[in-house]
Formats: C-alpha cells, structure tokens, sequence
C-alpha cells in the first residue's frame, strides 16, 4: 500500500489550489484522500513571497483574501496617450502568496499534511510513484503515492523555435500622501525605452490611496541585472510622477514565454501542474488561471476515482497565435509597443482580456488580429506555418533508382563492369 493517495511537490500557486480542492473533497469523501504537501525547508530553497495577478468574471473563489482589486484599467502608449475604460465583464485581481499560504494550511483538514522536505527525484510505477526527498537534517526520505503532482520549473523546454523571458522587478511603494486612485490600475504603460526584441513597459497597481505595486517588466531573451532593474524602476517611477516613496519590499522573478509544449504527464503515476505543465500562456506569462482550471479538473477527476491527468489549459488555436505572435516579437518584425497600443486602443478591454485568458470566440479574435500590425503578423504567420509543416512533414528521402527496380550498374558507376558506359 502507498504512504499516500496523492504526493504535491510544491506549495506554490500550483500546489495550494490542488491541496484547497482536495480538503473540500475530504470534506464529503469517506476515506479520505491522504495527501502529503512537500515544500522545502526553511533555507536557500525557500522560494520568496510572491504575488499574482489575474482577472475572472464575478465573484471568484479566493476574493476574501485578495490586496486589491481593479474594475477600471489603463493602457498608456508610447506616445503617452492613455486609453482607460472598464475591465467588465471581468475584475482585474491580486493575490499574495503568504495570504493563499496561510488559508489554505488553515482550511486544508487532517487529510492534507505539508512537509519539509526538498524533492530532488521521482520515479513512476505501475502500482505507485516514488518521491525521494530529503529532511532538514539531510536523511534521505522516500515516500510513495498513487499519484504525484510536481508543480516544481522544469528545466530548459525540448522543442519549440521561440524561447523568450517576461523578467521584471517590481517596487511596493508608500507616498508620502494620497495621490494614487485605488479604483483604477495601470496594466500596461509603454513609455519607457524599448529593446531592440521584445517589448518593456511599467505598471502601477495601487493597493490604497498612497501604496502601490510598481513594477518594471520586459519580454526579452536574457533577464536584466538588479542594477539594471533598479535603473529602469527608477526612470519609470519618475516618468509615472511617484516622488518621495519609501520602498518597503520587493519582488523579481522570471516566467519563461515559449513555443515549446510542456506535457502534463510525464508517467503513468507522474504528472506536472503549474508553469511546470503549461498552465502559462505563452504570449503575457499569466499563468494562475490556466492553474485554476487545472487544479479543478484534477480535483474532479479525483473525486470521480478516474485518472487524474491535467488538462490542457489553452486551447491549441491560441496557443498558435501565441507562437506567432512571440515569433513576430523575437523577430523584430514588429515593434512590441506598437502592437499592444494598437491592440488595446482599438479594442474593447474586456473583449482582449478574453482573448488572453481563452475565452474569445474565433471571429472576435480574427477582428482583434486586424487591429494589429497586419503585414507584419501575416508574415510571421506564414513563417510559423511553413516551420510547423516543416517538423511535421518528414522529409523526402534521397531519391533512389533502387526503388523503382533500376539495375545499380545502370546509375552507380562504382557497379558498372569495366567498358561498358551509359
């Protein structure tokens, strides 16, 4: 008998909302499902506080503990016109790791232990899957389950044509007075100076009338130093007219933006959940709601006693349009400001935030696509179908006289008997 039903590896965005789900199944499930959290312990592995933005329609399942929320957004070109409107039908959110952490643990029930255990190797079977951690002391621990979920990044993605870095720092700020609209949000401003691939730009996300969330952030090839983050913030804040703050903590990290499919299974017993298994969509690096979904099919398929394989999180029409769109950025066929000022301005807000979270119907997202720069986009689409038709279609093989039934002396010379010629 395994030590567990159910092994996550990771108690991040991944493996809280997994653990939440299924407490609430233990909730009406008898037995309960014995479920083990394994987090590192507290040292060099401990991941920092993070935050996590998303947008949902309606009430949503974690709104008693969001910092803030935003009903009105803003866009601000290059040029520094700004184009604000409403989100609706959807609220733009943020969420702090250390609030999900803390009321997840609390509501989690006796099925759902967290341990301090650093995994560092699985191995799947065909009754159960193996975990090998370690303790705090450094023992080896091994423990087993029907199914293990590691929510832990991969390493670098096989496959795929365009690999491309959202890397950021980000700024939580206090002024020395009111001067910030906590109603309202800065989701994408586009001022600062652009790099040569890809795009950069700021946001303000204000948390109360005097805190905020300032961060600075590019899609890119290769992240940034914390000098070169401190520089850009610096620059972005004066630009954006924020004097005479206190930073009281910061956050930097970096979310891979690729072509490259990411399986979700990896074993019979072994599947990933998170970034790790593709819930990121490629063209804006969100990636919590894609974790929504697949937690909850997860949970479900849990309940149902089926196997639990994590859904695919985005539909591959968008994911198409993701690898052309992050084609056209790497490329430099596009200048990645123009393209999202295009977007949002002739755009409905809401209308775009379905698109990006997978909820936009196909003539909607062919209207959208013409608001963008459209020689430029219909070039690297072309560019990306030809390289798709070029890895699936196997290449002919050296044409070969053999194969039609011609004699080898009659085309190879080194089989021709001396004197005769063709």
């Amino acid at each position: 008998m395994a030590d567990y039903d159910v092994v996550i590896i990771g108690a991040g965005a991944a493996g809280l909302t997994l653990a939440h789900r299924i407490g609430q199944i233990n909730d009406r499930r008898d037995p309960p499902l014995r479920t083990a959290v394994l987090e590192p312990p507290s040292g060099p592995h401990t991941p920092p506080p993070r935050t996590w933005c998303y947008w949902e329609s309606g009430p949503g399942r974690w709104d008693h503990l969001l910092a803030a929320s935003w009903a009105d957004l803003s866009v601000i070109g290059p040029d520094g016109g700004e184009h604000r409107s409403s989100a609706g039908p959807y609220v733009y959110k943020m969420l702090r790791s250390a609030d999900l952490d803390a009321h997840v643990r609390s509501s989690a029930g006796d099925g759902v232990e967290f341990l301090p255990l650093l995994a560092h190797d699985t191995e799947d079977g065909p009754e159960h899957a193996t975990v090998r951690a370690l303790a705090p002391g450094g023992d080896q621990v091994d423990l087993t389950a029907r199914w293990v979920f590691d929510s832990r990044p991969p390493g670098p993605p096989r496959g795929g044509r365009t690999h491309l870095l959202q890397h950021f720092r980000g700024w939580f700020v206090r002024l020395p007075e009111d001067t910030l609209d906590p109603s309202a949000a800065v989701l994408m401003d586009l001022r600062p100076p652009q790099p040569r691939h890809g795009v950069a730009f700021g946001y303000v996300l204000p948390l109360s009338g005097r805190e905020a969330l300032v961060e600075y952030t590019e899609f890119g090839r290769a992240a940034l130093t914390t000098d070169q983050y401190e520089r850009a913030l610096t620059d972005y804040c004066e630009m954006s007219g924020l004097h005479g703050f206190e930073v009281t903590a910061s956050e930097q990290g970096a979310i891979p933006m690729t072509d490259a499919r990411l399986p979700a299974r990896i074993g019979r017993r072994l599947f990933r959940i998170g970034a790790a298994g593709g819930a990121t969509r490629p063209s804006t690096g969100y990636t919590f709601s894609g974790t929504a979904r697949q937690t909850a099919a997860i949970a479900r398929a849990l309940e149902l006693r089926r196997v639990p394989v994590p859904p695919a999180p985005h539909h591959s029409r968008h994911l198409a349009m993701d690898a052309v769109m992050l084609r056209a950025l790497d490329s430099g066929r596009v200048s990645g400001a123009d393209f999202f000022a295009r977007l949002f301005a002739a755009n409905r807000l809401g209308d775009v935030l379905a698109f990006l979270d997978g909820d936009s119907l196909p003539a909607r997202e062919f209207a959208m696509g013409l608001t963008t720069p459209v020689g430029a986009m219909s070039l690297s689409t072309a560019d990306h179908l030809w390289h798709t038709l070029r890895s699936v279609v196997p290449a002919p093989s050296r044409w070969s006289p053999a194969r039609w039934g011609i004699p080898a002396q009659w085309w190879n010379p080194a089989r021709r008997p001396r004197g005769v010629s063709r």
